[in-house]
């Protein structure tokens, strides 16, 4: 039987985790990229594409530090009782000016850090987010309108050829 592969794109990245979710709930402006800390076991559930950013957001602390918060990450299939805990925080390596922006951003009212893909690039485990402003209802039914009069024009295009 052979294995089920993560897309992968020509620049060195492979997809783990998308959040569809994110963009039907925010504006999402300005992303950032970031390195993850992790421990071996979740390195291993990661590289079987295994993981959730469904209710996952990014925090600023007191320090000027970044970390993933409610990212689910299961616990390795064949790990021990040293597996690590699936939505503990976990830390995210960016430059320090752009944990300064980050700052500034989040200091803004209605705004939130909201990480959109999980992948590895070149091996290393990486983390898209984006500041998002969260979107009202009626900004959401007009999303939904228009993805589906594009689904709809897509098939009388399809319909004609």
């Amino acid at each position: 039987m052979a294995k089920k592969r993560s897309p992968s794109t020509s620049d060195g990245t492979k997809l783990i985790v998308s959040n569809r979710r994110a963009r039907f709930d925010y504006h999402l402006d300005d992303r950032f990229e970031a390195g993850l800390v992790l421990q071996g076991t979740e390195v291993k559930t990661l590289r079987d594409g295994k993981g959730s950013l469904a209710e996952a957001w990014v925090k600023i602390d007191d320090r000027g530090e970044a970390w993933l918060m409610q990212a689910h990450i299961p616990e390795y299939a064949y790990g021990n009782r040293n597996n690590h805990d699936p939505t503990r925080p976990r830390k995210l390596l960016l430059h320090r000016r752009e944990l300064d922006q980050l700052g500034h951003a989040v200091a803004a009212k209605g705004v939130a850090l909201v990480p959109t893909r999980l992948y590895f690039r070149d091996g290393r485990a990486k983390i898209e987010f984006a500041v998002g402003r969260g979107k009202n209802v009626a900004d959401k039914r007009q999303t939904s309108k228009e993805r589906d009069a594009k689904r709809e024009m897509e098939r009388a295009m399809k319909s004609r050829r």
